[in-house]
């Protein structure tokens, strides 16, 4: 059985046959754990929030600024082939931010799909900016973006790119408000992006995180991309788990500096055989950067 297309795929929702989609060879069976191997097409958990996602993400965020990123100044012809292609490859988690400009963008791609076949993250970024003014909550953003991406709910929503370790006091109303849309069922899963050590230690143990994001590669330190050097953060993250949080790490590839394919591979051999992530999120840009990060994603294998 060949790999539905997106387009059989819209037309056997129609019919009303099975959505379930063909195997991908990298991938292990839909709904299942591959303890052996680390594929990103598996179907994983997020932490205790009951979301499956696929191990990876496609993000639509690389080099974002001003409400626009790398994939966006492409134009929406190259991002409709980006975002089609990683779904026909079985890619259903979706890692977005108001930031990025990315949502109207998404919707335009799965506005035909079904959506319990997606987890749509989105970011908040809460401080004024000159492209944004943020309401000092959660509840006008989350409006907005659910229009912008043509959904009743996101599954993740995070405060974008923590800065302290006091952002729980400084972001308490954003907060508030996002538990009380959670309880509403408008967000499934609440909690921040990490870009300092301080706030990533604080996210690891606060009860109101579900999901973090956290900068992580085998070279670790800021010129790398991370908060702290890889001794600091591998235990931080382990931690982070084992206190039921979901970690999703971003900056794999040190935000483009790990570009040889052996660093690319030391990097996801890295974060997956020592259990620091649920899953991971990569700024591909291209169908074919989508085939070849599977592709080494594929070839990682438990010790």
């Amino acid at each position: 059985m060949s790999h539905l297309t997106r387009r059989q795929f819209v037309k056997a929702a129609a019919a009303g046959l099975s959505l379930v989609p063909a195997i991908p060879r990298w991938s292990s069976a839909i709904g299942a754990e591959t303890p052996a191997g680390f594929a990103g097409t598996d179907v994983v958990s997020l932490g205790k929030t009951g979301i499956k996602v696929s191990r990876l993400a496609q993000g639509t965020g690389y080099n974002g600024y001003n409400h626009t990123s790398e994939h966006t100044r492409r134009g929406k012809a190259s991002f409709d082939r980006l975002l089609r292609h990683s779904i026909d490859q079985g890619l259903t988690f979706l890692d977005m931010a108001d930031l990025y400009g990315s949502h109207t963008f998404v919707q335009d791609v799965i506005k035909d799909l079904p959506r319990d076949k997606f987890a749509l993250l989105s970011k908040l970024w809460p401080r004024k900016e000159s492209w944004v003014t943020p309401s000092g909550g959660a509840k006008a953003e989350l409006d907005r973006y659910r229009k912008e991406l043509a959904t009743d709910h996101l599954d993740v929503c995070l405060i974008h790119c923590m800065q302290n370790d006091h952002w729980t006091d400084e972001y308490k109303r954003i907060r508030d408000e996002l538990s009380e849309l959670k309880d509403q069922g408008v967000v499934r899963a609440v909690g921040v992006s990490c870009h300092d050590f301080g706030a990533l230690k604080l996210a690891s143990e606060h009860p109101w995180v579900d999901v973090i994001f956290a900068r992580i590669n085998h070279k670790g330190g800021k010129e790398y991309a991370c908060d702290a050097a890889v001794e600091e953060l591998a235990p931080v993250l382990k931690a982070a788990r084992a206190n039921g949080k979901a970690v999703v790490g971003m900056k794999i590839f040190g935000a483009g500096k790990l570009t040889k394919p052996d660093e690319k591979d030391a990097s996801l051999r890295y974060v997956f055989t020592n259990g620091l992530v649920d899953a991971i999120t990569v700024g591909m840009l291209t169908p074919e950067e989508v085939d070849d990060t599977l592709q080494r994603m594929g070839q990682v294998r438990a010790a």
